[in-house]
């Protein structure tokens, strides 16, 4: 297994892309193409959580993919402790498709329906020679109970159990592979509300007992700050915003952001209450608009924003934003 180095990101990315083809042509000659991940650059350290939220459409879930190794890049690079994963060659891509392990947001579609769950949690243990068949069915047992389920459900099938139980077992199924880094894709927005709370704070304690690093792609921003230490912001295949969490909600700087968090569901005393969403619908991926993607839906466009596309700026050690307003190059122009 790779040494951990406490200086080096346990997952990064580096300018990764992903582009799919699309439509038709001659021999592919000529399709539209939609890059769902454009370019993104992120890290994450070992023990954290990364939120990752945007709305539907942003590219959250195909950057997800790529960490879990079931979409290839276009270009760019994934890192794990420090060495690329698409080196075949390397320690770091023999190993890490054991430790990356995925949470989804259907958790049946990730179940076998004609095997048990505890066949399905066999299975795992087998196919990554961590149990011999004796140890196995306690094992099964050990991860049941961790997940909040009796290891007498072991001998039901998907189909028997309830919303929130399968996700129980999806998350028992990705702990069976003693992975160091859990993808979460959208592992609540299935459940009902009553039970969302319960999977959250399963997640949050298998993290304080396991160490467990997570990548929470999310459209909540209220379960992101719930759960987090650092969030990125994705519009459009790219990142707009990178910061503390908790700074996000006290001072979003980029104005998809600060609508995001505008519109977030909020809880009072009495019931939830939620502020207006974002004016417009997020433009077709496959066309989308030049300079600033955001520019068309933002209201503090400037004429450069349907010129010139924003870089990521660091404004400091922990934040960064792709936006024109807090470029100082830009506003000293302006001011001039």
């Amino acid at each position: 297994m790779l040494a951990a180095n406490p200086d080096v990101p346990i997952i990064e990315t580096r300018e990764v892309a992903r582009h799919f083809s699309t439509g038709h042509g001659s021999l592919g000659r000529g399709r539209p193409t939609l890059k769902a991940v454009d370019g993104v650059s992120l890290s994450i350290r070992r023990g954290e959580t990364l939120a990752l939220v945007g709305e539907t459409g942003s590219g959250k879930t195909t950057f997800g993919r790529l960490l879990l190794g079931l979409y290839k890049p276009t270009s760019g690079d994934i890192l794990y402790r420090g060495m690329s994963v698409l080196d075949g060659r390397s320690e770091a891509a023999r190993t890490v498709r054991r430790h990356v392990q995925g949470v989804f947001q259907d958790p049946y579609s990730s179940l076998n329906p004609t095997m048990t769950v505890g066949q399905s949690l066999a299975e795992v243990l087998k196919v990554h020679r961590l149990a011999n068949r004796a140890e196995r069915q306690q094992l099964v047992a050990e991860l049941l109970k961790t997940v909040g389920l009796s290891p007498d459900q072991a001998a039901r099938r998907p189909q028997a159990f309830s919303g929130g139980e399968r996700q129980r077992v999806g998350i028992a199924r990705a702990l069976a592979a003693q992975p160091e880094i859990v993808i979460a894709d959208e592992p609540l927005s299935a459940l009902d509300v009553s039970i969302q709370a319960q999977v959250l704070n399963l997640f949050i304690t298998l993290q304080e007992e396991r160490g467990l690093t997570y990548l929470f792609v999310t459209h909540d921003l209220d379960v992101a700050r719930h759960i987090s230490q650092r969030t990125a912001v994705m519009y459009l295949g790219r990142v707009v915003e990178y910061s503390p969490t908790e700074a996000i909600f006290a001072e979003p700087l980029h104005p998809y952001t600060r609508a995001l968090v505008e519109a977030a569901p909020r809880l009072t005393t009495q019931r939830k209450t939620i502020k207006p969403a974002l004016t417009g619908d997020i433009p077709n991926a496959i066309a989308r608009p030049a300079g600033c993607h955001f520019h068309p839906r933002c209201p503090l466009a400037m004429p450069i924003c349907r010129e010139r596309e924003p870089r990521l700026l660091e404004l400091s050690d922990s934040r960064s934003v792709a936006c024109h307003l807090h470029d100082p190059d830009i506003a000293f122009a302006r001011a001039g």
